[in-house]
């Protein structure tokens, strides 16, 4: 039977288990052997991800073609009007052709941990933040986005990935999943 492990990747962390140049991997947190990552989340982004030791679930779990959402919390610069989040839902191009359109809706922010370093602040320019969801994968592809309708990312937290969420899971830990409760 296939391992499935959903884990709550830090800020600052690469969603890989080696590095030669010494920064933190998923090596420092995870002890699980043999699972490897089922997509990928910038070392500048935060939260769940999901590792395999299966290949075909992996390919389901991170091909685009398999259509399974992913949901992100955005914390954006500035408070974005109707027209940016009517963009976002319609696709928006960005240097590689028009993204796919994204379900997004503005939400209050949510009660989780502090990032370490925090956000920059900027007194005059408030932040916001969305709730985004994807069926694609680029990369940096919320990050693009976001700038492309004119509201820079601060902080890029992934909460969850098709039915399966980050709830109950700090950030560094991770937890033993059943592969059927993915949907």
């Amino acid at each position: 039977m296939a391992r499935l492990i959903r884990f709550n990747k830090p800020f600052d962390v690469l969603p890989q288990f080696t590095d030669g140049e010494g920064r933190r991997t998923l090596a420092d947190f995870i002890v699980a052997k043999g699972v490897y990552p089922a997509g990928r989340l910038d070392r500048d982004s935060e939260g769940l991800m999901l590792l395999t030791d299966d290949g075909k679930l992996q390919a389901r779990i991170a091909d685009p073609r398999h259509k399974l959402a992913k949901t992100y919390w955005v914390q954006v610069e500035g408070i974005p009007a109707d027209s940016a989040l009517d963009a976002l839902r319609g696709g928006v191009t960005l240097k590689d052709g028009p993204t796919l359109p994204a379900e997004v809706e503005m939400m209050e922010p949510p009660d989780i941990w502090p990032r370490d370093p925090p956000i920059r602040v900027r007194k005059t320019v408030p932040d916001s933040w969305l709730c985004l969801r994807l069926r694609e994968g680029r990369n940096r592809q919320v990050r693009r986005m976001t700038a492309a309708v004119g509201h820079p990312t601060l902080r890029l937290v992934r909460y969850a990935i098709g039915s399966v969420t980050l709830d109950g899971l700090a950030p560094g830990h991770w937890a033993p999943l059943d592969p059927a409760s993915l949907r």
